[in-house]
């Protein structure tokens, strides 16, 4: 069973843009502790971007002033926009939720991917050059 599905990955080359959106049927974004993740063969799996149920947002430092995190509510569909890509952002990027409600606490799990249980397959982005 699919809870999360990831869309919107390519190929593009350095420099270029791409939007990543997740959709799911089995939670509400704008209330619950969504992020976005991506592994690279030979790299740990690295939390890039977070954002919960106040609109807070968190990014890693890797990605920071590049990439964007936000929401449609009436779509219930989160997107990650990503700009000026680099080679070394090529990775399979992962949608990722956590199940549990914490209201306006904020996202115990940060950018921690132990913490979340809800996964999504996975979309390629490659970037050349």
């Amino acid at each position: 069973q699919v809870q999360l599905v990831e869309s919107g990955g390519g190929s593009v080359q350095s420099g270029g843009s791409l939007t990543l959106s997740c959709t799911t049927s089995v939670l509400n974004v704008h209330n619950s502790c969504m992020a976005w993740f991506r592994q690279a063969p030979g790299k740990e799996r690295e939390g890039i971007s977070g954002i919960d149920s106040r609109d807070f947002e968190s990014y890693a430092d890797s990605v920071k002033g590049r990439f964007t995190i936000s929401r449609d509510v009436v779509k219930n569909t989160l997107y990650l926009q990503m700009n000026v890509l680099r080679p070394d952002d090529t990775a399979m990027y992962y949608c990722a939720a956590d199940s549990h409600y914490y209201g306006m606490q904020g996202c115990p799990g940060g950018l921690q991917h132990a913490n979340y249980d809800y996964w999504g397959r996975g979309t390629q982005v490659t970037v050349s050059s």
